[in-house]
């Protein structure tokens, strides 16, 4: 009944379990130089994401509602680009816990994937808004697309630790469950459908994620905001902690108990 309802449309989340597993070894057994490459890509995507909901959140005349859902939807963007393009961002290989998780990867092969594809993700994102900044984009609206730039980095470096955390926890579920789902198709119509969603609530729900920061934070920097550093450099320790927790815990381990853990005779 199982392979009846689900094989001929989208791989069982048993088979999606597989997939990621299989993908996680994949990652971490990339030269570091593909790695470092596709990170730096991922970075820059997940940045033209934040881009499209800047743009989005500068109109005022849009209700609230439509604004944060238009916003999101949008901001699917950058996640469509890293999983369909392909690329490498660190929120998303939390999912390879799956495979450290079954044996079939070392933990410093993980942390080293982490540290490396986090690492090029900061550059792409920062690459990003330096080129956004000198193309002049954000004068666009009379200035409002580099007013809510700022408004927006500076309300990040303004959230409480706790809070911060616990909206990076949340961001990273939705996050990882849309590449989850994702794996799940087998077109790239299916792995839209499936990521934009979850990508919308994350968004319009003002959930953290920590490389979408690292373009909000250079570009704020970039047009005169006088965030201090040390506000910053809280905000994405914890919300990198947080989407650790959200994507490596409750979506990979979770899952990896499910359908992955040894079972006894």
């Amino acid at each position: 009944m199982t392979d009846s309802l689900f094989g001929a449309d989208a791989y069982t989340p048993a088979q999606i379990a597989e997939r990621v597993r299989t993908v996680g070894v994949q990652k971490t057994r990339l030269p570091w130089s593909t790695s470092a490459l596709l990170g730096v890509m991922a970075g820059a995507f997940i940045g033209l994401g934040a881009l499209m909901f800047t743009l989005v959140a500068s109109d005022a005349s849009l209700g609230f509602a439509a604004q944060r859902l238009v916003g999101g939807m949008v901001f699917s963007l950058g996640l469509l680009l890293v999983v369909v393009a392909g690329a490498e961002l660190f929120t998303g290989n939390n999912l390879i816990v799956m495979a450290w998780a079954s044996g079939q990867v070392r933990t410093g092969e993980l942390l080293r994937n982490w540290a490396l594809v986090g690492f090029a993700n900061l550059i792409g994102a920062t690459a990003l808004a330096t080129l956004v900044w000198m193309s002049g984009h954000t004068a666009m609206h009379d200035g409002a697309i580099a007013r809510t730039t700022v408004a927006i980095a500076t309300a990040k470096a303004g959230l409480p630790l706790a809070e911060a955390f616990c909206r990076g926890v949340l961001c990273n579920v939705l996050v990882c469950m849309a590449v989850w789902m994702g794996f799940a198709g087998r077109s790239v119509t299916d792995r839209a459908v499936a990521i934009v969603f979850p990508v919308t609530a994350f968004v319009a729900a003002g959930f953290e994620h920590s490389i979408a920061n690292l373009y909000f934070f250079p570009l704020a920097w970039l047009l005169g905001a006088p965030l201090p550093f040390v506000d910053v450099l809280a905000n994405l320790a914890v919300v990198v902690a947080g989407n650790l927790v959200g994507g490596s815990v409750l979506v990979a381990l979770v899952y990896w108990v499910v359908y992955l853990r040894p079972r006894g005779p």
